[in-house]
């Protein structure tokens, strides 16, 4: 492991630069960066999310470990040319979409986001990776990334939606089907 900060301002990014993982240096608006920052904050809303969960919610631990994996995606967009992210973090997060769904009744309709709070919390956290996931989608088009990051960040957003109606139902709420005005 790389050194600790023991100062957390460093007057470096002054300039509007901020430092990479490789030693670099890019500005603190570019496309890398506000991929890592919005990875960040998905992190944040599924850290919130767990915070407002009873104690013995078995969907923690999924969300714990989904939590550490998004530190290693921020970890690999920080730095160029690394992979954290494997093939196998994918298949996980399939299979744990296909566990939680396959107790679900099939959606007919499209869905409003909330049901609960918590439900609310992990659409929320989905909407934001659906935002990390066309950020990243950027970032390719101009840099290498790993397709194996964009699966997971793609994978992770259907994991999301299940949990909330996971959520919504745990809590006793309905989900709200959306009506269309034109077959009102």
């Amino acid at each position: 492991m790389g050194n600790r900060l023991t100062k957390l301002y460093t007057k470096t990014g002054d300039d509007g630069t901020t430092g990479l993982g490789d030693g670099s240096r890019t500005a603190k608006d570019s496309v890398r960066i506000e991929a890592v920052g919005t990875i960040d904050e998905l992190n944040s809303w599924i850290g919130l999310l767990i915070a407002d969960l009873p104690v013995d919610e078995p969907l923690t631990e999924s969300l714990t470990e989904i939590q550490h994996r998004l530190f290693d995606l921020g970890g690999e967009l920080a730095v160029p040319g690394f992979q954290l992210i494997k093939k196998e973090m994918v298949s996980d997060l399939e299979a744990l979409c296909d566990q939680l769904n396959g107790t679900l009744p099939p959606l007919k309709e499209f869905i409003l986001p909330g049901g609960s709070k918590a439900a609310g919390l992990c659409h929320m956290a989905r909407a934001v990776a659906r935002r990390a996931e066309r950020t990243v989608v950027t970032l390719a088009k101009e840099e290498a990334v790993a397709d194996d990051l964009r699966r997971y960040i793609n994978r992770l957003s259907d994991v999301l939606f299940v949990m909330a109606r996971q959520l919504s139902r745990r809590d006793g709420g309905q989900e709200v089907f959306w009506k269309s005005r034109r077959t009102q």
